[in-house]
């Protein structure tokens, strides 16, 4: 079969044929003259063609290794050795060749369904168009449609078109809220947070929120009712990882009524939260502990007395091996914190 990396003289001269007209002009960084408004407009200008070329660029490279790969499968070892040893004479990594393959995958599906115009792929930026083709197929027909119209779409283009579908879309808001963020009262960009928040609680927490927005549908409200189910989530699901509660069979569901109540939600959920992390603490230190004990005697027994240095560290370090651990909490050594393992019952 004949190298995919054998490429004649002729061939190479014969693809570079084509005049690129790549010959940009950037304003003179020196010039006193010229406006700063003025200056950041030409800037931008030939950012975007960069842009709209790396993008360009990049997709087509994706197809090139798309092709060296399947080529590869179909004549190769079965093992893509050849795919992987085209990569490395172009000092390219195999994560950074499959990225690639991937965005060509996503350009041509958005182009078979007929989702994007090819022309306009030049309103991306290769950010934007990335991010697109990771979207649900409803905010990338959104996307499509607004590059197709000639507006630039940068990530936050996508972002504000797939939060507009999020809070349209959602059964998660009342209509009163959609009427608002219709209307354009109430900025979309708040309420596609708080969809992904209530999409992690309870039923019964979705609803009492709901109610509260639906009395006062506006920014405020929204931006309130978000860290609230934020809150709620934190705390329903660090809850019920605690063991500790868990053993003592409190309920978990009054307790969170109660700091609903006091308006202390957030403390209540900070603190169940650090409880969590406070038992796979302690379960990580335990095993650290008999790790450290088991390597410290096969030390001890692969060591003698003529091996003083190790000895002396392996007495040092009977401070944190033993029953009785004993760490500094400062350099000073003023101020230590002492911790008595039992072991397992």
């Amino acid at each position: 079969m004949t190298s995919l990396t054998d490429i004649s003289t002729a061939d190479l001269a014969a693809a570079l044929t084509t005049d690129v007209d790549f010959n940009l002009e950037l304003p003179d960084p020196e010039d006193d003259q010229l406006h700063d408004a003025e200056f950041d407009t030409q800037i931008e200008r030939v950012w975007q063609i960069c842009d709209r070329f790396d993008l360009q660029t990049d997709i087509w490279r994706g197809r090139i290794m798309r092709a060296v790969r399947d080529r590869e499968k179909r004549g190769g070892d079965g093992r893509g050795t050849g795919f992987l040893n085209w990569l490395k004479q172009r000092e390219i990594s195999k994560s950074q060749a499959y990225g690639l393959i991937e965005l060509a995958n996503s350009a041509d599906t958005l182009l078979a369904e007929g989702q994007l115009d090819p022309n306009s792929i030049n309103n991306f930026s290769k950010n934007a168009f990335v991010e697109t083709a990771k979207s649900a197929p409803e905010i990338q027909k959104l996307v499509a449609d607004a590059a197709q119209k000639g507006d630039r779409i940068t990530r936050r283009e996508v972002k504000q078109l797939a939060d507009e579908w999020t809070s349209m879309s959602s059964e998660m808001l009342p209509d009163e809220v959609k009427e608002q963020a219709a209307s354009g009262a109430l900025p979309s960009r708040f309420l596609s947070p708080l969809v992904k928040e209530l999409e992690k609680l309870p039923e019964t927490h979705v609803t009492a929120i709901q109610e509260e927005i639906r009395e006062a549908p506006n920014t405020d409200t929204v931006k309130a009712m978000t860290r609230e189910a934020k809150s709620l989530a934190k705390y329903i699901d660090a809850a019920a990882q605690v063991q500790t509660l868990r053993k003592a069979n409190i309920d978990l569901e009054m307790a969170l009524e109660e700091a609903l109540r006091l308006d202390c939600l957030g403390t209540a959920a900070d603190l169940v939260k650090q409880a969590t992390q406070m038992e796979q603490c302690v379960v990580k230190l335990f095993t650290t502990w008999k790790r450290l004990g088991k390597l410290a005697d096969r030390l001890y027994v692969d060591t003698g007395a003529s091996n003083p240095y190790l000895r002396s560290m392996l007495g040092t370090l009977e401070a944190l091996s033993s029953e009785v651990l004993e760490v500094d909490l400062d350099d000073s050594g003023e101020s230590s914190v002492r911790i008595r393992i039992l072991g397992e019952e």
